[in-house]
């Protein structure tokens, strides 16, 4: 990808493939990241731009980053036994599925519409792994290997026993995080609201009247060790999304800080939270400002402990190599060669 891995703020695509690589490495595979030049690997570094699109202006389209540092990578195929791209939106390697020597490996970290996997099944022998079992039903009809839950760092995030007393929204600012809705069920709820995001037009017009420095604050946008500072001490993450995403990597996050989830019942969050041992996941605002004061008084080892259970690196890596394994016997089945 054409941006540094890991992220140097916020980037869970970044950060899954850092983990990912790093833990194939350890277990003796022998792994080529293509990646920026700032990147930090213990893999073998191919550096297509020295800096990534969010810091070098001069390198925009993005899109078409992406596709120099993913062409350095196909053009290069028959050196390597499987190639795993990694999406945000688009699988820009689809295309290249028939013309492509090796197996490659598509994610895309975005929650597909109908009318983007129909495109997508013009390739419907191309393998696909999702990140949630949400995800994988939208994708219905394409070749999808596995699903494969995103992973943390465990040791980077501080388990906090006893928080201070505030509630965390963390996400981008947009409709679809439900940043109104956090705002609305921590007034409701008469317990302080710390806003962490980078600011954008969404919160200069629809957030920003709402923060009055007291109930509401605006913490901006955190880097990592400031992140774990804001999840730790929060008594709950409220989680009050009105759109279905792939996954949602804050609701891991703040469980292995030790803080229970307060989410709405939508896309992926009852994969991810464990309702009544790690959070309470609902049907409506209402139900959560009913149901929030349960959530608080959960105990947060037993969160901690979910967390690193269910999202250990180790877990997502051998998934992955599973998943590796399985796409390369179908890939040489098709081609009618020994497995």
């Amino acid at each position: 990808m054409a941006l540094p891995v890991p992220p140097r703020l916020s980037g869970s695509i970044e950060t899954m493939t850092s983990l990912l690589t790093e833990g194939l490495v350890a277990r003796g595979h022998d792994v080529t990241l293509f990646a920026t030049g700032e990147s930090r690997t213990a893999a073998r570094l191919e550096a297509t731009f020295e800096k990534g699109y969010n810091e070098d202006l001069s390198i925009y389209p993005w899109e078409l980053c992406e596709l120099f540092n993913m062409a350095a990578a196909l053009e290069r195929a028959a050196e390597f036994d499987i190639v795993h791209v990694q999406a945000e939106f688009a699988p820009l390697a689809l295309a290249f599925t028939r013309l492509c020597p090796t197996p490659i490996l598509q994610t895309a970290h975005h929650a597909p519409s109908e009318a983007e996997v129909r495109l997508w099944s013009r390739y419907p022998e191309a393998p696909f792994v999702a990140i949630s079992d949400e995800q994988a039903r939208r994708m219905d009809g394409l070749n999808v290997i596995g699903t494969v839950h995103h992973a943390l760092d465990i040791r980077a995030f501080t388990f906090r026993d006893t928080p201070d007393d505030y509630l965390l929204f963390l996400g981008r600012f947009t409709a679809g995080k439900g940043v109104l809705q956090a705002v609305e069920i921590a007034k409701r709820s008469g317990i302080r609201l710390l806003l962490a995001a980078a600011e954008n037009d969404y919160f200069h017009a629809h957030v920003r009247p709402l923060v009055d420095g007291t109930t509401v604050r605006f913490a901006g946008e955190v880097d990592s060790a400031e992140k774990v500072g804001l999840l730790g001490g929060a008594r709950a993450l409220l989680y009050p999304v009105q759109e279905a995403e792939s996954f949602g990597l804050v609701l891991t996050e703040a469980m292995a800080c030790g803080t229970p989830v307060a989410a709405l019942d939508c896309g992926p969050v009852r994969e991810i939270v464990k309702a009544g041992v790690a959070g309470g996941v609902f049907d409506s605002v209402d139900a959560l400002v009913a149901g929030l004061r349960a959530v608080l008084a959960l105990d947060r080892r037993a969160v901690r402990a979910h967390a690193e259970q269910a999202f250990g690196a180790d877990r997502m890596v051998d998934a992955y190599v599973d998943v590796y394994r399985r796409v390369i016997a179908q890939h040489t089945q098709r081609a009618g060669q020994p497995a």
